[in-house]
């Protein structure tokens, strides 16, 4: 199967760490026309500021102009020169997922399982619809942020997750992709998330976009309010020891592009423990106070939905090329394609 980016890719939720907006950007006058006045507001008193707020902008659209090409540039680098600390993992085995996710995973292969089932073997948190469950044990998880400790002492190119998130690795790009992240997604998650989202894609999650993030001071140290170019999100944290870096959770995104603020609720990390939530459901990390947090993220994705409705421009998906698994669009029905930009 071939996937695609939504032509929005190149256009839309740009973020201004800044300002804490996310922004869309076709040329200089839409921008100055939709959020200069929003930036005056929000402190951006200078055109010498405005300025450099459209120089930013500028670089990250062609970044993602060449996100393709530079992707498969540091992954050939990386497959080259880059030496695995600990090779073993690169391929999912049984014994790093804990025992209590495989129960959960046995429970979800039963044919005549309800949700009632499942839910007696989760937590559910205080957010609607939002679960949490063992997922690594303490020992992969150890073994796995020295593997990631050893790749970022490395020399090679290093993309970054997506535009809020300043550091971290791209599973794919570091070769964790086919033998790690897609099976545990086809054979481990996807009879788990048929039964806890079925509305949204759950038995079809067809691909993905896995990373690492990391928070420690004087790096990132939090996470504004957004939501996920997912339909399913996984969140596995890893350790080290730290305080605070809690996630808050909203409302669901709204189509119409307003942003509630109100009635959060928390979640704190807990070691080899994974939060799965819809990735519609807004939310944010707070400030991490000390220590060094390491959290897989696993943006999972079902073509069959976002084939219908881009989630990230709202409209029906304008697909180019891409390499991999893209951002998940298929040329299914209601899908539009484009050769070029």
């Amino acid at each position: 199967m071939t996937f695609y980016n939504c032509a929005c890719y190149y256009t839309n939720n740009i973020f201004l760490e800044e300002y804490k907006i996310h922004v869309k950007f076709i040329d200089e006058e839409q921008f100055r026309q939709e959020y200069e006045q929003i930036l005056r507001e929000k402190g951006c008193d200078t055109n010498e500021q405005l300025d450099h707020v459209l120089q930013t902008i500028l670089l990250e659209v062609n970044r993602r102009k060449n996100a393709n090409k530079d992707l498969i540039r540091r992954k050939q680098i990386i497959k080259d020169l880059y030496k695995p600390y600990h090779p073993a993992i690169y391929t999912l085995k049984q014994q790093y997922l804990h025992p209590k996710f495989l129960e959960i995973w046995h429970l979800c292969n039963n044919p005549h399982v309800k949700l009632k089932d499942i839910l007696n073997h989760l937590s559910c948190e205080a957010a609607n619809q939002v679960y949490s469950f063992p997922v690594f044990t303490k020992e992969f998880c150890e073994l796995f942020i020295q593997e990631i400790e050893n790749f970022e002492k490395s020399e090679c190119p290093k993309g970054r997750p997506n535009t809020m998130n300043n550091y971290g690795i791209l599973l794919n790009e570091l070769g964790f992709d086919e033998d790690f992240i897609t099976p545990l997604r086809e054979i481990y998650l996807r009879p788990i998330t048929s039964i806890l989202y079925p509305d949204w894609g759950g038995d079809c999650l067809d691909s993905h976009k896995a990373f690492v993030v990391t928070y420690k001071l004087g790096h990132d140290i939090n996470l504004s309010y957004h939501y996920d170019n997912s339909e399913v999100t996984l969140n596995i944290a890893l350790g080290k020891q730290f305080t605070g870096s809690g996630l808050y959770f909203g409302d669901m995104k709204s189509n119409s592009g307003k942003v509630s603020t109100s009635g959060f609720t928390k979640y704190d990390h807990q070691l080899g423990v994974g939060l799965l939530h819809r990735g519609q459901h807004m939310h944010g990390a707070s400030p991490l106070t000390s220590g060094e947090r390491y959290n897989i993220i696993i943006w999972m994705r079902s073509s069959e939905i976002r084939n219908k409705l881009c989630p990230m421009c709202n409209k029906r998906p304008t697909l180019v090329p891409c390499s991999g698994f893209g951002d998940g669009f298929t040329t299914g029905k209601m899908v539009e394609l484009c050769a070029t930009l």
